[in-house]
């Protein structure tokens, strides 16, 4: 189940790229269907008027299920996934052979449809910093509860449910992310080039270049990769040296992981989920916020990174390119498949 975006997130690539992959399994005669769904129109209009006119702000509940229509028309851009999507067109499930995968900003979809319908249904995780998707907690509790597994992508994000949820950590599954290394050609000289992705904390890129602005060497170079396609993000990562990470509230966080993957120091903040991978000699951390340690540690990069130093942490890009590789995907994703099974 997802939002009939035009522009997925690294949330919905996610899982079009599971149901991908686990058609293309085909373990039993288990498939898989997005439903996309949209907020209706006339709700929509409701929730301005009530902002606009009665400047009367709503409170946080996400969408109802009462607001909400099928698109039966949308496809998401081939350029988000590799094979045609299997669509599913209506909101009519059987409690005896369905099983709903909700994404953690919808989990109260489960009050207001799928528990009443005996509909059994589990909550994908991604990033615990969007669990709250409204602000009735005793009905989260109850979706969450009443959900046959809890699925997550990272061992933070594992670590907060099992302390929100103490008596559901055996239904807590960790499914692993993946990507294709491959995608990477890493020249043999690299340029003088500092990437970044100001993502959700532009305001800090701003001040820290300021911090930089009579510091940083004239021959080095520093370039936003916003709003790039896929292959022109993995050519000017694969042509920096260093990453700058201004990653926040992240369930897991892809873009420094890639960027490390394609031989860049990294710099920056966790972001929370990206605790997992962050080690040196390849990630080096900044505490959210603390603009002057991380112009620091940027200059100090500058002025004393080795000579074609991706060459000299091989080994390491590797081990985190066969971690989060397909295989250990495909493997993961099998065993959700099959514990799904069990439930009929």
């Amino acid at each position: 189940m997802l939002p009939a975006h035009k522009s997925a997130s690294g949330g919905s690539k996610v899982i079009y790229q599971h149901s991908e992959l686990i058609n293309k399994l085909k373990i039993g005669n288990i498939t898989s269907n997005i439903l996309h769904l949209k907020k209706r129109k006339i709700d929509k209009i409701l929730l301005s008027l009530k902002k606009r006119v009665f400047n009367k702000p709503s409170k946080k509940y996400g969408w109802r299920g009462s607001e909400m229509e099928v698109v039966k028309s949308f496809t998401p851009s081939s350029s988000w996934t590799k094979n045609k999507i299997q669509i599913k067109k209506d909101m009519n499930f059987n409690p005896k052979t369905d099983f709903v995968v909700l994404p953690e900003i919808w989990a109260h979809f489960a009050n207001d449809f799928l528990i009443k319908k005996k509909i059994k249904y589990s909550i994908f995780v991604q990033g615990f910093y969007h669990m709250n998707s409204f602000y009735d907690h005793k009905k989260l509790f109850e979706a969450y509860k009443k959900a046959e597994l809890i699925i997550t992508t990272s061992k933070e994000t594992h670590k907060c449910l099992e302390f929100i949820f103490p008596n559901k950590k055996n239904k807590i599954l960790k499914i692993n992310l993946s990507f294709n290394y491959k995608k990477f050609k890493i020249p043999h000289r690299k340029d003088n080039l500092i990437t970044f992705m100001p993502r959700k904390l532009i305001d800090h890129f701003h001040i820290l270049s300021l911090f930089l602005f009579k510091k940083l060497p004239k021959k080095w170079k520093m370039e936003s990769l916003g709003n790039l396609d896929e292959k022109k993000l993995f050519l000017k990562l694969s042509k920096s040296k260093i990453f700058l990470s201004f990653s926040n509230a992240e369930g897991f966080g892809m873009p420094p992981l890639e960027a490390a993957i394609a031989g860049n120091k990294v710099i920056g903040y966790t972001g929370g989920g990206g605790k997992e991978y962050w080690q040196k000699p390849i990630f080096e951390e900044v505490q959210s916020g603390d603009i002057r340690s991380f112009s620091e540690k940027i200059l100090n990069a500058v002025n004393s990174l080795p000579k074609n130093w991706h060459k000299k942490t091989l080994n390491h890009r590797r081990k985190l390119a066969k971690k989060y590789s397909e295989i250990n995907e495909k493997k993961l994703i099998i065993k959700l498949v099959k514990k799904v099974s069990t439930f009929y």
